[in-house]
């Protein structure tokens, strides 16, 4: 049994270096391209990746019997909330480092359980408690000496972060009804055909400059969209549920490493602390309820 659940938890992390790395391979695509020219061209890599794999389950009878009527609405739901927050989050990386707006878009952990007031569901000391650190977080870190003004990328990524919290929302709602890769496949196409027709209508891409974004788009497409995604489904067969929204909040620390590492972005000792904060608070939400708070909502990236 610990065998298996460390297997689970190794592969989420593997999950947690791709999508963090990714923060990065989006900054550098901004250098090039519009955000719906570098969405649309790779979420559509990336369900055209997911494609063999589906066909893999289907014939080893590991694939999930799907309603399709609730697959078409839920992979239009889906789709249209991941084009909205992929949109947002690449173009607020305009006018923020890779590492904020990894940090900055982590905060979905601390809205789904704020939005699900909304639906009913009582919220605990313990999210309460981390709602207060992350905004704590978010002033250290995009509040810097004397500037009071908060960056626009910044605001920009919190938007970003509050629609993913909608989308990890829908993805609970219909992941229990349909099959997930499916599910996944269908809201990239989505997401895909949206941003390519608001690429024609707003962007009027240069096809050299695609060609010159191929690695960022490629390794979004690939690792990201597609790869990424697979392994969090092999990855949770294996690990708790808990466990699993922790380990693949890290993205937000291996955004910040990657875009030291690879950019050169550099983060003052300020903005350091932020991050500790906001960190702290997306990992003190995920923490399990010790009695009647059970049932409070809880949740991780899809």
């Amino acid at each position: 049994m610990k065998k298996t659940m460390l297997k689970g938890n190794i592969i989420l992390m593997l999950t947690a270096v791709i999508w963090g790395v990714s923060f990065v391979s989006q900054r550098v695509g901004m250098e090039y391209i519009k955000p719906n020219t570098f969405n649309g061209i790779r979420t559509i890599l990336g369900a055209f990746i997911l494609i063999p794999f589906i066909f893999v389950r289907g014939k080893t009878g590991k694939s999930r019997p799907s309603d399709g009527k609730k697959l078409l609405i839920g992979g239009i739901v889906c789709g249209a909330l991941l084009c909205a927050a992929g949109t947002l989050q690449t173009w607020g990386m305009v006018y923020t480092t890779s590492g904020k707006s990894g940090f900055i878009t982590a905060m979905y952990m601390i809205f789904v359980p704020i939005i699900g007031l909304f639906a009913g569901k009582k919220i605990r000391a313990a999210t309460a408690a981390g709602v207060v650190l992350a905004v704590a977080g978010m002033y250290m870190l995009s509040i810097g000496g004397t500037d009071i003004a908060v960056n626009k990328g910044d605001v920009i990524t919190l938007a970003c972060a509050f629609i993913f919290a909608f989308h990890i929302m829908a993805i609970d709602r219909f992941s229990s009804e349909v099959d997930c890769v499916k599910l996944a496949c269908l809201q990239f196409f989505v997401c895909g055909t949206i941003n390519i027709i608001l690429m024609f209508l707003f962007e009027h891409p240069d096809w050299e400059l695609v060609r010159a974004c191929a690695v960022p788009i490629l390794y979004s497409g690939i690792l990201s969209c597609g790869t990424a995604y697979t392994l969090q489904i092999v990855g949770q067969q294996y690990a708790e549920p808990t466990t699993a929204s922790i380990i693949m909040s890290l993205e937000s620390v291996f955004a910040a490493l990657a875009g030291w590492a690879i950019l050169n972005e550099t983060l003052t000792l300020r903005e350091v602390f932020g991050c500790i904060l906001m960190f702290a608070a997306i990992i003190i939400v995920q923490l399990p309820p010790k009695s009647r708070d059970s049932k409070t909502a809880g949740s991780s990236k899809p």
